[in-house]
C-alpha cells in the first residue's frame, strides 16, 4: 500500500520555497526544533524534525510530534520594519494563508498567533512559539496534518484530517508557510501597513469578548478592539481600554 503524500518522509522530497530560505534541514528525530535553530543561529535557517520529543508550547507547554502525521519546524529570521514584536503575529498570518492555498481550510487566528478552525468548534490546529535573540527571531511552529481525532492530545485539538482534509503533502504545506513568511516580512512597512492590517482583518480576537489570564494571576474581562504598533492587545473593559502584551486569551462564547 503506497503511503499518503503527506505521510511521505520530508527528507524523500524537495522543499524548495526559494530566496531568502537555504536548503532545509530535515531530521529524523529532535528534541526541540528551536533549541536546534538556537544552538546554530544563520539568517533565514530552516530546521524540520519528523519525530519530536520536547517541543515547546506557550506558557510552558509541551507539544511532541509523531512521524509523518505533523509539520514542526523552526526558522530563524531578522525583525521587520514593525519590530521583532510583530515576528509571531505575522508568522501566525502566514500559517493562516499556507492553510487556506494548500488545505482549502478557513482558519482563524487567537491573538497572538493560536491558528484555530471555526467549523470545528474554534479547535486549535497549529500554534507558534518565538523566542529573541540579539541578531533576529526564532519562530516554532507545529502543525497537526494527518492526526487522527481519536489521537490528539486534547479535545480542543484539532487537525486537517481530523477537519476532513486527509492526505495534504506536508512539503507543500511548508513551502507555502514559507513562502508568505518571507513574503509578510519583506513587505512589512510597519505601523498602519499592509501586513498590519491583513493579520487584524484574519485576527478572530478582534471583537470578542475575552477573558485574559495574564502572568501572575490576575484576569482582564473586556471586549477585544484591536492590535496596537507594538503587537500588542488592545481591550476595553469597564475602566477602559488597555494594551495586554503577554497572556492566555480564552474567547467567551455567546449565551
Amino acid at each position: 500500500m503506497s503511503q499518503n503524500p503527506d505521510q511521505r518522509p520530508l527528507s524523500e522530497r524537495s522543499v524548495t520555497p526559494g530566496a531568502p530560505w537555504p536548503p532545509i534541514e530535515v531530521f529524523d528525530r529532535l528534541g526541540s526544533t528551536n533549541d536546534e535553530v538556537r544552538a546554530a543561529p544563520s539568517p533565514w535557517r530552516v530546521v524540520v524534525a519528523e519525530q519530536q520529543d520536547a517541543g515547546r508550547g506557550r506558557l510552558g507547554r509541551t507539544w511532541t510530534t509523531t512521524p509523518g502525521t505533523s509539520l514542526a519546524v523552526s526558522v530563524f529570521v531578522p525583525p521587520p520594519a514593525s519590530g521583532p514584536s510583530w515576528v509571531p503575529l505575522l508568522a501566525g498570518l502566514a500559517v493562516h494563508r499556507a492553510v487556506a492555498e494548500v488545505a482549502g481550510l478557513e482558519t482563524a487566528l487567537k491573538w497572538p498567533n493560536d491558528v484555530l478552525v471555526p467549523a470545528d468548534g474554534d479547535r486549535k490546529l497549529a500554534g507558534l512559539l518565538c523566542e529573541w535573540t540579539a541578531d533576529g527571531v526564532i519562530v516554532g511552529l507545529g502543525i497537526n496534518v494527518d492526526t487522527a481525532r481519536e489521537d490528539l492530545p486534547l479535545d480542543t485539538a484539532t487537525s486537517l484530517r481530523a477537519t476532513g482534509a486527509p492526505g495534504v503533502d506536508r512539503a507543500a504545506l511548508l513551502s507555502a508557510f514559507l513562502t508568505h513568511l518571507a513574503s509578510l516580512l519583506r513587505d512589512d512597512s510597519g505601523p498602519g501597513g499592509s501586513a498590519q492590517a491583513a493579520y487584524v482583518a484574519a485576527c478572530s480576537t478582534v471583537g470578542r469578548t475575552v477573558e485574559v489570564h495574564l502572568p501572575g494571576g490576575a484576569v482582564v474581562h473586556g471586549i477585544g478592539t484591536g492590535v496596537d504598533a507594538a503587537g500588542r492587545l488592545t481591550v476595553r473593559d469597564e475602566s477602559g481600554t488597555q494594551s495586554v502584551s503577554a497572556g492566555d486569551v480564552v474567547h467567551v462564547r455567546s449565551r
